[in-house]
């Protein structure tokens, strides 16, 4: 049975305030119950990503959305504050990280937090390669001591550890057409495209968010080409080189979507919708940014829940006509 007490105290501030319902003598109910809270920290922090995965069948959306779930915890092992009575530095923050990854290493059955439970259950049932979920844990840990990049070739290496890495664990959950390993190899430079476009929104979306936090994503030969400056980033300068960087990186953005979009021909018919749907609904947010003139400081570009929904049908539309690769 899962409870606050069961949990290392560690990690318990990823439990959510509320308390989880639980049945106390049945594993299967406690599993269930584990994935349920998934899907709660799934809703509650990523709604674009909730709504695309309600187009998958049930197993494979759950399994998502464990997924989901355990990057989130992850992720938040880095930038969520530990406790205000903890020091919070990045030693101490390795330390969790590297018990976090002892403890995602155990099976299923040896798991007593539920994002770990759900998603080691995923991980044996699906066949992920745990190399996957090493390579993302250590993205995550280039934030301890990563804050700039010198080159979009040190930028994209990080965008694979932690977002490209999700693409390829989908792929083995949602599965390729006919199961066939060659295609699932071939399949992998979409897969990996389409993480580093996804990571790369987020960080054009993220600039002011980030640089609160000590940290500039932005490649440094990419402002000095626009002869624009850390400390115009500082001061939130939003002047015409400004724009012209961001453009330059969502022209970039862009590319890589439309790039990977075939790629999605490789997958299952029953997983397309919901992986076109999240790639063009964050693509979405590109367009938001410039639609804010681009203010990335102040201002969170998002699409609103009305505009999610008036984009599903032509989304669907262009799923539909994608070729079936094998």
């Amino acid at each position: 049975m899962f409870s606050l007490f069961s949990v290392p105290a560690r990690f318990r501030r990823f439990m959510p305030f509320t308390s989880i319902a639980m049945h106390p003598s049945h594993e299967a109910n406690e599993l269930e119950s584990a994935f349920h809270h998934c899907a709660e920290l799934t809703k509650l922090h990523s709604k674009s990503f909730y709504l695309s995965t309600a187009f998958l069948p049930k197993p494979k959306r759950r399994a998502i959305r464990a997924l989901y779930a355990f990057c989130r915890c992850t992720d938040d092992i880095v930038d969520v504050p530990f406790s205000p009575y903890t020091p919070n530095s990045a030693a101490h923050i390795a330390i969790l990280l590297q018990d976090w990854r002892v403890i995602t290493r155990q099976p299923a059955y040896l798991q007593t937090h539920p994002v770990l439970k759900a998603w080691a259950t995923v991980r044996e049932d699906y066949g992920v390669p745990q190399r996957y979920a090493e390579e993302l844990i250590e993205g995550c840990e280039m934030d301890l001591t990563v804050t700039r990049y010198a080159t979009w070739e040190d930028l994209k290496r990080y965008c694979y550890h932690v977002a490209s890495t999700v693409g390829l664990i989908s792929a083995h959950i949602i599965g390729v057409n006919n199961d066939n390993g060659q295609l699932f190899a071939q399949s992998k430079p979409a897969a990996i495209e389409l993480g580093v476009a996804l990571q790369l929104t987020n960080i054009l979306r993220d600039v002011g968010e980030d640089l609160g936090r000590g940290r500039i994503y932005l490649p440094a030969e990419d402002m000095q080409r626009f002869s624009y400056t850390e400390q115009d980033l500082r001061n939130h300068v939003n002047d015409d080189r400004f724009k012209a960087l961001m453009r330059f990186e969502i022209t970039r953005a862009h590319a890589l979507y439309e790039h990977s979009w075939r790629g999605i021909g490789y997958l299952q018919p029953d997983g397309r919708m919901a992986v076109g749907a999240a790639a063009l609904l964050y693509r979405g947010i590109l367009n938001q940014i410039v639609a804010n003139d681009f203010e990335v400081f102040r201002q969170r570009a998002r699409l609103s829940t009305t505009q999610k929904f008036a984009r599903l049908p032509a989304i669907y539309g262009k799923v539909r006509a994608l070729p079936s690769l094998e």
